[in-house]
């Protein structure tokens, strides 16, 4: 089976008089397996977009460098048993499904197996800790097409809120980046500097949408645990004609910067990805480490929270929050817990966004 319920269901009531949720749904964006589903994956991904077939070639071939094989889908499989651990531990003891939007199991025919084992309302954790539409919006509307797809016995789904502020994401990072300036060379840590990183978007849709701030926050909570003081956020992984705007400044080139600067090390932190996407394992792993090593720089990558204890925790605990109107809202710094329901219009995809096919 492609999901694991626990042993038991017995969903909780919500206070407010809304129907009990039976189910919690692990969301993610999916990737390929093997050689052979990189480019049906890559098509899944830019359907309805005008990309070129020699732009998804290029990307395949970063694939090819790992067998054809995305680290995420593995990452997502470690998440879902350690949920079902959590959940069957500490409660509530709920089914939890996986699904993804372009790579099986595919969001659709996940709906349809849990309207067949009658599940009627599931709350949904998505692997994107920011607002953006791709990050976030992007994800509600998947989630509306797929309910149309199944008709009428599709269960309601109801996405949990962002989570860039949450201790359970914000502690994780800062031991992973702790772990991360550990590793660096005794000889080489006075000259060490450290970059988050975070995909970029299109300027006209991170200008619609409160991503940069967000990530900028993250980044100050992150570094202030982790007992950094001076750092810089930086972007990677974007796509898209020359012509258009996207957020700057490139990882690359503040690696340059920083080693024209004096820096012999670079420590990076993938501050805007939850697991290994292909974005880490290539853009940074393979891409930007080979450029740093041309600069004469030596470079540590910070590890992703992926299913550190703290994280999984928190997900339970966006759970509670939902099922339980009086549960504690956790947050750090000043925003405060972002809302659970997005406002009309908010995180609208511009008209000439051709985001980067990856996972």
């Amino acid at each position: 089976m492609i999901n694991e319920p626990t042993p038991e269901r017995q969903p909780t009531p919500d206070p407010a008089g809304a129907a009990a949720h039976d189910a919690l749904l692990l969301l993610s964006f999916g990737g390929p397996e093997g050689p052979d589903d990189v480019m049906p994956f890559l098509e899944n991904v830019v359907r309805g977009k005008p990309v070129p077939r020699e732009r998804l070639e290029a990307v395949a071939e970063h694939y090819a460098l790992f067998d054809g094989v995305s680290p995420i889908n593995a990452q997502n499989r470690a998440l879902l048993h350690a949920l079902i651990n959590e959940l069957n531990r500490e409660g509530p003891p709920l089914p939890v499904y996986w699904a993804n939007l372009y790579w099986h199991p595919l969001l659709e025919d996940v709906l349809r197996q849990m309207a067949e084992e009658d599940i009627r309302r599931a709350a949904c954790f998505v692997t994107s800790a920011y607002a953006s539409y791709p990050g976030c919006r992007k994800y509600r509307e998947a989630i509306a097409d797929a309910r149309r797809a199944v008709g009428p016995h599709a269960p309601v789904v109801e996405k949990l809120r962002l989570f860039y502020n949450h201790p359970g994401f914000v502690e994780p990072m800062a031991e992973r980046l702790a772990s991360a300036l550990d590793e660096v060379p005794d000889d080489a840590r006075d000259a060490a500097a450290v970059v988050f990183t975070a995909h970029s978007l299109p300027l006209t849709m991170a200008e619609t949408c409160d991503y940069v701030s967000q990530l900028e926050e993250t980044c100050r909570l992150v570094a202030e645990r982790a007992g950094v003081g001076d750092w810089r956020l930086a972007y990677q992984s974007r796509s898209g004609p020359p012509t258009q705007s996207w957020l700057e400044p490139e990882v690359g080139t503040v690696a340059e910067q920083l080693a024209a600067a004096g820096a012999g090390h670079l420590v990076v932190a993938p501050i805007g990805f939850v697991s290994e996407h292909m974005e880490v394992a290539y853009d940074l792993d393979v891409e930007l480490a080979e450029h740093c090593q041309s600069l004469g720089m030596g470079m540590t990558r910070a590890a992703t929270v992926g299913c550190h204890p703290r994280f999984v925790r928190m997900i339970r605990e966006l759970l509670a929050e939902r099922i339980d109107r009086d549960a504690p809202r956790l947050a750090l710094g000043a925003l405060g817990p972002p809302p659970d329901d997005c406002a009309e219009g908010c995180c609208p995809p511009p008209e000439a966004t051709r985001p980067k096919p990856g996972d």
